[in-house]
């Protein structure tokens, strides 16, 4: 019986699952960041490209 009660309380204490969701929620929340600063990036980039192609035509 007293295995069985160690095992439940190994399990009990094993904190890995909850370390795993950490680094998952901060990985998530760099993504959410980047994608966001990327959207602003985007349309520097319209007027960057267009600038050249305009220079090119000319």
């Amino acid at each position: 019986m007293s295995t069985i009660t160690t095992a439940v309380q190994a399990f009990i204490n094993d904190e890995d699952g909850a370390t795993a969701i950490e680094y998952g929620l901060i990985a998530a929340l760099i993504a959410v960041a980047i994608v966001s600063s990327l959207k602003d990036v985007q349309a520097e980039l319209k007027v960057l490209f267009q600038s050249v192609v305009d220079g090119l035509k000319s």
